[in-house]
């Protein structure tokens, strides 16, 4: 048995290594500035527009938040589905772990990546709404396997992409969250993780044992309020440091060109390994290029592709530039993270903290509770995970079995959640993000080859928009 983990281990490093190595790392870079170039730097020339067209159009029009559709999501329901599977750990633990493993340069790179990912996501889930259909009962079916075989004709590939999301539901998008719940309430509140296990097994059974339209429901209600709920965390540790914001930013962009780690590091530190660990923790968070939030965007009761791919700039934009730097901040401005020590032991490889450990410390010189706000962020970041990867799950397997096996997938899937709780996982963890990974391959292929589609779409868009064509909400001709 020992010989076969060592196997898979070794297995697995190996693939690791290469899915978030700099090959791939450099593919999501590529793709997302192929998009940016083409669209004319979108993100930004039609910054005004996309923010008018999503997060103001809360405020301003009610069928963005409700649909009348009964086998349809709202467009603000998707958004909050995709950012629950998104919003995670990774916001918390990832961006930690990439400053305290990379350094404060991590995060600078951590921006680029989210900077082209918005045009990586705008393709996703703008080719995700073209090549959607109705299933037998109804429901919106859409998603990076869907346009593989509807636009490139590569059922095989398709089928690939499926496998490893369905397999990565059970790791990333379950076991993984689960534990992490556990964990976090054993280690602040003492709970027993088999109590965890149950009670979660219950409450996620409440809410995936429906449809999307439930999923949604819940998830429009958890991720405003964890958001709101980390975000004014975060600014009361960095408005207590507000001096030290500047000093912040300075040792960001000074470390993200540093060839030198501080205190004797190698010569050729400091870009490559920031840059390493700011790219792929920054993907790892908002999933730019994986496909997988194109499933639940692809469940929207919007008409038009490019508006359903503006919010994917918006989810990109709220994810990784919103939330992770507020972690980013929240860690370099409270004094806990010492530069010159965290880069000597980087260049020896030394770990001296993990990265929800070092986030907690950051909470607490501020907030007296602060491991425990950490702590209870964490299980209400990894909970609305656990919710948004049973979809992306839900679609795989109704796509490589059909519609009869959603309800033994569910009820698997719920089954692993107590594993997840009272398992030790660290080659779980490693499985599942090198499957999660995985995911990309086939994903960044088929967008690139359906580029002219997308740059054809968004051009059509424009002129619609500047001749007075198409309404501010653009889910009416």
């Amino acid at each position: 048995m020992e010989n076969f983990i060592s196997t898979v281990t070794s297995v697995n490093e190996t693939l690791n290594s290469f899915i978030w190595g700099p090959v791939m790392l450099v593919a999501f870079l590529a793709v997302g500035l192929m998009f940016t170039i083409r669209t004319k730097v979108f993100q930004i020339s039609h910054m005004k527009y996309w923010l008018d067209v999503t997060f103001l159009q809360l405020f301003k029009n009610k069928k963005v938040i409700r649909t009348n559709d009964k086998r349809a999501i709202s467009q603000f329901q998707s958004l909050c589905t995709a950012l629950a599977a998104t919003i995670g750990t990774g916001n918390i633990a990832g961006v930690a772990t990439a400053i305290a493993a990379g350094g404060p340069g991590a995060v600078f790179w951590m921006w680029l990546s989210a900077f082209l990912g918005m045009m990586t996501h705008y393709a996703e889930n703008t080719l995700g709404i073209k090549y959607r259909y109705r299933n037998e009962r109804g429901d919106w079916i859409g998603g990076a396997m869907i346009y593989i075989e509807r636009g490139l004709g590569w059922k095989w590939l398709a089928v690939i992409f499926s496998v490893f999301c369905g397999l990565a539901s059970f790791g990333i998008g379950n076991m993984t969250q689960a534990n992490s719940i556990a964990s976090g309430l054993k280690e602040s509140f003492g709970l027993d993780p088999r109590i965890t296990g149950v009670v979660l097994m219950i409450l996620v059974a409440m809410v995936i044992l429906g449809d999307i339209k439930r999923i949604a429901r819940v998830t429009e209600k958890i991720v405003p309020f964890m958001s709101i709920f980390y975000i004014l965390g975060g600014l009361i540790v960095i408005s207590a440091n507000v001096t030290r914001v500047p000093y912040a930013f300075q040792m960001i962009f000074t470390e993200a060109f540093n060839f030198k780690a501080a205190g004797g590091g190698v010569l050729g530190y400091g870009i490559a390994v920031a840059m390493r660990k700011g790219i792929s923790r920054g993907v790892f968070s908002n999933e730019a290029g994986l496909g997988s939030s194109v499933m639940v965007h692809s469940a929207s009761d919007v008409k038009e592709p490019v508006v359903q791919g503006m919010w994917g700039i918006f989810e990109v934009f709220a994810d990784t530039l919103v939330v992770c730097t507020i972690t980013a901040l929240t860690i370099l401005t409270s004094g806990v993270y010492n530069m010159d020590t965290y880069l000597a032991n980087i260049a020896n490889n030394v770990v001296v903290v993990s990265g929800t450990a070092l986030t907690s410390q950051a909470f607490s010189s501020v907030i007296p509770f602060g491991g425990k706000f950490v702590a209870v962020g964490i299980m209400l970041f990894a909970f609305s995970t656990l919710l948004g990867w049973s979809y992306y799950g839900e679609r795989a397997m109704e796509y490589l079995l059909g519609v009869k096996a959603i309800r033994a997938y569910k009820v698997i899937f719920i089954c692993v959640i107590y594993l997840g709780c009272v398992a030790s996982l660290n080659l779980v963890w490693d499985i599942a993000d090198t499957l999660n990974g995985f995911m990309a391959v086939p994903n960044l292929i088929a967008i690139t080859l359906l580029s002219d589609e997308v740059i054809a779409m968004t051009r059509e868009y424009i002129a619609k928009v500047k001749t007075g064509k198409e309404t501010v909400n653009g889910d009416e001709l």
